[in-house]
Protein backbone atom coordinates (compact mmCIF):
# COMPACT_ATOMS: atom_id res chain seq x y z
CA UNK A 1 0.00 0.00 0.00
CA UNK A 2 1.28 3.24 -0.90
CA UNK A 3 1.66 5.89 1.82
CA UNK A 4 -1.54 7.81 0.33
CA UNK A 5 -3.36 4.79 0.58
CA UNK A 6 -2.23 3.91 4.05
CA UNK A 7 -2.93 7.71 5.20
CA UNK A 8 -6.49 7.97 3.65
CA UNK A 9 -6.73 4.19 5.09
CA UNK A 10 -5.99 5.60 8.83
CA UNK A 11 -8.30 8.58 8.21
CA UNK A 12 -11.40 6.30 7.79
CA UNK A 13 -10.43 4.31 10.84
CA UNK A 14 -9.95 7.40 12.68
CA UNK A 15 -13.14 9.21 11.72
CA UNK A 16 -15.11 6.24 11.97
CA UNK A 17 -14.25 5.02 15.39
CA UNK A 18 -15.19 8.74 16.41
CA UNK A 19 -18.45 8.61 14.73
CA UNK A 20 -18.91 5.32 15.72
CA UNK A 21 -18.39 6.33 19.70
CA UNK A 22 -20.83 8.97 19.50
CA UNK A 23 -23.36 7.95 17.40
CA UNK A 24 -23.06 4.16 17.24
CA UNK A 25 -22.68 1.68 14.79
CA UNK A 26 -26.15 1.79 13.71
CA UNK A 27 -27.13 4.93 13.43
CA UNK A 28 -24.14 6.42 11.62
CA UNK A 29 -24.44 5.98 7.65
CA UNK A 30 -21.92 5.05 5.36
CA UNK A 31 -22.72 8.88 4.03
CA UNK A 32 -21.55 9.82 7.34
CA UNK A 33 -18.51 8.58 7.03
CA UNK A 34 -17.95 9.55 3.39
CA UNK A 35 -18.58 13.04 4.71
CA UNK A 36 -15.95 13.21 7.57
CA UNK A 37 -13.49 11.98 5.27
CA UNK A 38 -13.93 13.78 2.54
CA UNK A 39 -13.88 10.72 0.46
CA UNK A 40 -16.26 9.16 -2.56
CA UNK A 41 -17.56 6.01 -2.46
CA UNK A 42 -14.89 4.55 -4.56
CA UNK A 43 -12.27 6.16 -2.47
CA UNK A 44 -13.80 4.33 0.58
CA UNK A 45 -14.27 1.07 -0.65
CA UNK A 46 -10.83 0.84 -2.22
CA UNK A 47 -9.80 0.13 1.53
CA UNK A 48 -13.03 -1.68 2.92
CA UNK A 49 -15.71 -3.38 1.35
CA UNK A 50 -18.84 -2.96 4.37
CA UNK A 51 -19.32 -0.58 7.33
CA UNK A 52 -18.81 -3.99 9.05
CA UNK A 53 -15.25 -4.32 8.17
CA UNK A 54 -14.24 -0.60 8.73
CA UNK A 55 -15.90 -1.51 12.47
CA UNK A 56 -13.64 -4.43 12.54
CA UNK A 57 -10.52 -2.25 12.04
CA UNK A 58 -12.06 0.79 14.18
CA UNK A 59 -12.48 -2.05 17.29
CA UNK A 60 -8.80 -3.32 16.57
CA UNK A 61 -7.86 0.58 16.65
CA UNK A 62 -9.56 1.45 20.15
CA UNK A 63 -8.15 -1.46 21.69
CA UNK A 64 -4.68 -0.12 20.54
CA UNK A 65 -5.48 3.00 21.99
CA UNK A 66 -7.13 1.71 25.14
CA UNK A 67 -4.27 -0.91 25.95
CA UNK A 68 -1.57 2.15 25.24
CA UNK A 69 -3.58 4.23 27.79
CA UNK A 70 -4.34 1.71 30.55
CA UNK A 71 -1.06 -0.59 30.81
CA UNK A 72 1.15 2.58 30.69
CA UNK A 73 3.65 1.76 33.90
CA UNK A 74 1.31 -1.20 34.79
CA UNK A 75 3.81 -4.13 33.87
CA UNK A 76 7.21 -1.96 35.95
CA UNK A 77 4.96 -2.83 39.10
CA UNK A 78 6.31 -5.63 40.76
CA UNK A 79 3.70 -6.26 43.56
CA UNK A 80 1.13 -7.31 41.69
CA UNK A 81 -2.17 -5.36 43.90
CA UNK A 82 -0.44 -2.22 43.01
CA UNK A 83 -0.59 -3.58 39.57
CA UNK A 84 -4.17 -3.68 39.65
CA UNK A 85 -4.51 -0.21 41.29
CA UNK A 86 -2.33 1.29 38.69
CA UNK A 87 -4.47 -0.61 35.52
CA UNK A 88 -7.62 0.73 37.73
CA UNK A 89 -6.80 4.70 38.00
CA UNK A 90 -4.95 4.28 34.28
CA UNK A 91 -8.60 2.91 33.27
CA UNK A 92 -10.33 5.77 34.93
CA UNK A 93 -8.71 8.67 34.67
CA UNK A 94 -6.11 8.18 31.52
CA UNK A 95 -8.86 6.37 28.99
CA UNK A 96 -12.41 7.03 30.46
CA UNK A 97 -11.98 10.96 32.23
CA UNK A 98 -9.11 11.64 29.74
CA UNK A 99 -12.35 11.92 27.18
CA UNK A 100 -9.89 9.65 24.67
CA UNK A 101 -13.18 8.92 22.76
CA UNK A 102 -15.66 11.97 22.34
CA UNK A 103 -18.48 9.21 22.99
CA UNK A 104 -17.11 8.03 26.43
CA UNK A 105 -16.17 4.03 26.41
CA UNK A 106 -16.03 3.01 23.32
CA UNK A 107 -16.47 -0.36 24.11
CA UNK A 108 -19.14 0.00 26.65
CA UNK A 109 -21.37 1.84 24.05
CA UNK A 110 -20.81 -0.71 21.52
CA UNK A 111 -21.80 -3.68 23.72
CA UNK A 112 -24.96 -1.88 24.70
CA UNK A 113 -26.09 -1.22 20.98
CA UNK A 114 -24.79 -4.35 19.73
CA UNK A 115 -26.52 -6.98 22.12
CA UNK A 116 -28.89 -8.67 20.44
CA UNK A 117 -28.45 -6.88 17.08
CA UNK A 118 -25.05 -8.42 16.23
CA UNK A 119 -23.93 -11.58 17.78
CA UNK A 120 -20.60 -11.32 16.38
CA UNK A 121 -19.31 -7.97 17.12
CA UNK A 122 -21.04 -8.26 20.87
CA UNK A 123 -19.64 -11.57 21.38
CA UNK A 124 -16.19 -9.72 20.62
CA UNK A 125 -16.37 -7.01 22.28
CA UNK A 126 -17.63 -9.13 25.63
CA UNK A 127 -14.20 -11.50 25.05
CA UNK A 128 -12.63 -8.37 25.58
CA UNK A 129 -13.98 -8.16 28.63
CA UNK A 130 -13.48 -11.52 29.68
CA UNK A 131 -9.69 -11.51 28.99
CA UNK A 132 -9.36 -8.64 31.05
CA UNK A 133 -11.18 -10.19 34.04
CA UNK A 134 -9.15 -13.17 33.77
CA UNK A 135 -5.96 -10.83 33.14
CA UNK A 136 -7.05 -9.54 37.18
CA UNK A 137 -7.71 -12.70 38.08
CA UNK A 138 -4.03 -14.28 37.07
CA UNK A 139 -2.54 -11.44 39.04
CA UNK A 140 -4.84 -11.89 42.43
CA UNK A 141 -3.19 -15.56 41.62
CA UNK A 142 -0.14 -14.04 41.61
CA UNK A 143 -0.05 -11.61 44.42
CA UNK A 144 -1.92 -15.42 46.54
CA UNK A 145 1.28 -17.25 45.43
CA UNK A 146 3.55 -14.47 46.99
CA UNK A 147 1.38 -14.99 50.34
CA UNK A 148 -0.05 -11.07 50.03
CA UNK A 149 -3.87 -12.06 50.01
CA UNK A 150 -6.08 -13.11 52.67
CA UNK A 151 -6.59 -17.05 52.43
CA UNK A 152 -10.44 -18.25 50.91
CA UNK A 153 -10.65 -14.89 48.49
CA UNK A 154 -12.37 -15.81 45.21
CA UNK A 155 -10.20 -14.50 42.61
CA UNK A 156 -12.86 -14.85 39.66
CA UNK A 157 -15.09 -12.98 41.97
CA UNK A 158 -13.13 -9.97 42.84
CA UNK A 159 -11.71 -9.91 39.36
CA UNK A 160 -15.45 -9.72 38.08
CA UNK A 161 -16.46 -7.13 40.42
CA UNK A 162 -13.90 -4.84 39.31
CA UNK A 163 -14.25 -4.85 35.66
CA UNK A 164 -18.16 -4.09 36.62
CA UNK A 165 -17.64 -1.51 38.49
CA UNK A 166 -14.87 0.09 35.90
CA UNK A 167 -18.18 -0.42 33.15
CA UNK A 168 -20.51 1.31 35.63
CA UNK A 169 -18.18 3.82 36.43
CA UNK A 170 -17.53 3.95 32.70
CA UNK A 171 -21.28 4.54 32.39
CA UNK A 172 -22.33 7.29 34.83
CA UNK A 173 -19.10 9.07 33.45
CA UNK A 174 -20.57 9.05 29.98
CA UNK A 175 -23.48 10.26 30.96
CA UNK A 176 -22.55 13.52 33.43
CA UNK A 177 -18.80 13.77 32.50
CA UNK A 178 -18.72 14.33 36.58
CA UNK A 179 -15.11 13.88 37.26
CA UNK A 180 -16.16 13.40 40.83
CA UNK A 181 -17.32 9.77 39.64
CA UNK A 182 -13.79 9.13 38.74
CA UNK A 183 -11.77 9.78 41.32
CA UNK A 184 -14.49 8.33 43.71
CA UNK A 185 -14.23 5.26 41.97
CA UNK A 186 -10.60 5.24 41.77
CA UNK A 187 -10.80 5.86 45.32
CA UNK A 188 -13.51 3.19 46.44
CA UNK A 189 -11.70 0.11 44.40
CA UNK A 190 -8.24 1.29 45.94
CA UNK A 191 -9.73 0.96 49.44
CA UNK A 192 -11.22 -2.94 48.14
CA UNK A 193 -7.97 -3.53 46.89
CA UNK A 194 -6.35 -2.77 50.14
CA UNK A 195 -8.45 -5.12 51.99
CA UNK A 196 -7.59 -8.04 49.95
CA UNK A 197 -4.23 -8.06 51.98
CA UNK A 198 -3.17 -10.54 54.48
Amino acid sequence: MSDKGYLTKRRIIEKSLQLFSVKGYYNTSISDILAATHLTKGGLYGHFTSKAEIWQAVYDEAVSIWREKVFSGVRDRTDPLTRITTFIENDLRNYLGADVFEGGCFFLNMLVELSGQSDPMSKQILRGFIRISKLIQAWLDQAADQGLLKPGLNHKEIANFIVISLNGAAALYTSTRDDAIVDETIGQLGFYVQQLNA
